[in-house]
């Protein structure tokens, strides 16, 4: 079928690309070079905030700036690679005085604040693991996370505790130590927390980084599932290492690049993309405090001088929504390389980058579990708009289709639709969910990863998103699980049953939509709906709580008592209702 291409040109290159010829680097690449890019410690060890920041401190970067955080009002705060070293030590020393063992785990839930990010460099330099949290989830994802993680120490702010894990505590038996970073100097904080900043003032500036195994759990990122409790994630020291090669071949980032990630660390891009990639190649990272605002990022990106930046396709749509004119009111000379990540990216966007920035957006795929970018649109290679590009060198994709028996069948058709694997063994593999063994095992067959995503590859290699293989809702990036909404739901008396979907949303991609019967004594009212929306918003928080409730008499079940989800959907949506031989006959 004829595609639209957008043809790269090496005049219009600024930078020569880290990736030049992608066939080469494919037959050329292997992960023991990349590994041999880093520093590595004694006797074979690895640990990721070394190569992030003390191996650039201990050089000829010590005072290159690393991190420029802005504030609400916009004001910058710069910290260099020495700056970042000695904060880190410190609270790698306040982790170690407080008992906080090589492991155990240490939770973050605050906005994007430079405690944040010393947290997160300091857990790896203790060889502890670190967890982030998103600050807008309620109390019930945080408390979910917590105990799954049996957390050991949490970071977060005054305001964050008292209003969303203060009431918590006593259910979280492995809780010792709630560090808070105070809102104001005046306001006493609670009798059973800690000031993290005066720990921080009173811990030595040096401290031996771990000697830390490339197998060694270092980062836990918690995902949803269409059943059951979030699935944590754990990805090892090693993951380092593709963090690294895909920085510098699906970013195309350099040393002397301004790099702006907009994504919070509490999910898994803010993290891998958001604090880990950018420091261990050099670069300078830039950290917003605020959210989106159009004028104030394209003003970060003129007064910056960002040259590479990375965001979302929620974020892409809504300065579409604010229209070219007002992008190309700034002038923005340094900027040269844009992506985007968290859902696809429909060929409009990517064209339009074109016509605000003179730039296109440039998609790629990948995923919690996956701990780093594995398929992409490279900075020398053609973008066909809507598709997610092709597969990292060191990254071998697939499209399959899972036969009954547990095995696969691989696709070598173009344009079949099927289920995206990826061949096992780059470093930045989760190793496992957090205590289930079996939930693990399920996500392989052989030694491929199957993704629950749809994809087909067209006969050139350019892979295309087709959807989701199974009920997870993805909105702006984020994955939902429909169980957390629907227990919530649950939990008002009023509710008989309930089942959450995803859909279409011109902003987010997706929204969270619910649906719920009633117990006999209850009536339909749009008072019961508002009340429905507001107990989901207080217990989910607004990134995961339903936009819309209806009311049904029932939910289609199949004849084994499961809602039947994807009938709630394609009625929704119009689509055809496929297969109801198992729904459960109401007369």
């Amino acid at each position: 079928m004829p595609r639209q291409t957008i043809r790269k040109q090496s005049e219009d290159w600024e930078l020569i690309p880290n990736l030049l010829d992608y066939d080469a680097a494919r037959r050329n690449f292997s992960w023991e070079h990349e590994r041999e890019l880093l520093d590595g410690m004694p006797g074979g060890g690895l640990n990721i905030a070394h190569e992030a920041v003390d191996r650039h401190a201990a050089g000829d970067r010590c005072e290159h700036l690393a991190l420029r955080w802005l504030d609400r009002s916009g004001e910058a705060t710069d910290f260099s690679y020495g700056d970042l070293s000695r904060l880190t030590n410190r609270f790698a020393n306040v982790l170690r005085n407080l008992g906080v063992k090589k492991g155990e785990r240490v939770f973050a839930l605050s906005e994007r604040i430079p405690p944040l990010y010393i947290t997160a460099l300091g857990t790896l330099k203790n060889g502890s693991v670190f967890c982030p949290l998103f600050s807008a989830f309620g109390p019930e994802p945080l408390h979910s996370r917590l105990s799954i993680g049996e957390a050991k120490v949490l970071v977060t702010t005054e305001s964050l505790y008292r209003r969303k894990v203060a009431a918590l505590r006593d259910s979280l038996p492995h809780l010792q130590h709630v560090l808070l970073v105070r809102d104001s100097a005046q306001e006493k904080h609670p009798d059973d927390t800690l000031d993290f900043q005066q720990l921080l003032d009173a811990a030595a500036d040096e401290f031996p980084v771990c000697n830390t195994n490339p197998e060694d759990p270092a980062l836990l990122h918690f995902t949803s599932g269409t059943t059951g409790k979030p699935k944590g994630a754990i990805h090892v020291h090693e993951a380092v290492v593709a963090h690294h090669a895909s920085a510098r071949l699906a970013l195309d980032l350099h040393p002397q690049d301004v790099f702006w990630c907009t994504a919070d660390p509490g999910w898994v891009t803010g993290t891998s993309y958001g604090i880990i990639a950018p420091l261990t190649i050099g670069a300078t990272m830039i950290v917003d405090r605020q959210e989106f605002e159009p004028e104030r990022w394209y003003g970060i990106l003129r007064d910056h001088m960002v040259s590479v930046w990375y965001t979302a396709p929620t974020a892409v749509r809504m300065m579409m929504k604010h229209g070219a004119e007002l992008a190309r009111k700034f002038q923005l000379p340094a900027l040269r390389f844009m992506a985007s990540v968290g859902e696809p990216l429909n060929p409009e966007a990517v064209l339009w980058g074109e016509e605000a920035f003179e730039l296109p957006f440039h998609d790629n795929w990948w995923q919690t579990e996956t701990g780093g970018i594995m398929i992409a649109n490279f900075a020398s290679m053609d973008i066909r708009p809507g598709s997610m590009g092709k597969p990292l060198p060191g990254i071998e994709a697939t499209v399959v289709r899972r036969r009954e028996d547990g095995s696969v069948e691989l696709i070598e058709d173009a344009d079949r639709e099927g289920e995206l694997a990826l061949k096992r063994g780059w470093p930045s593999m989760f190793r496992g969910y957090l205590h289930e063994e079996e939930r693990y095992r399920a996500c392989f067959s052989g030694d491929w990863y199957l993704t629950g995503d749809l994809a087909r590859r067209d006969e050139d290699g350019y892979f295309w998103f087709v959807g989701r293989a199974d009920d997870v809702i993805k909105s702006s990036g984020h994955l939902i699980g429909p169980f957390e909404v629907e227990s919530a739901l649950m939990e008002h008396p009023a509710v008989a049953e309930a089942a959450a979907i995803g859909v279409p949303d011109p902003i987010a991609g997706e929204v969270v939509k619910a649906f719920v019967s009633l117990k006999p004594a209850h009536q339909p009212s749009e008072a019961l709906r508002t009340e429905l929306l507001a107990l989901a918003r207080r217990r989910l928080g607004p990134a995961v709580a339903p936009r819309q409730i209806e009311i049904h008499d029932n939910l289609p079940r199949t004849r084994s008592g499961k809602i039947m989800r994807r009938l709630l959907k394609a009625r929704e949506l119009g689509l055809p209702e496929g297969d109801t031989s198992t729904l459960e006959s109401r007369e």
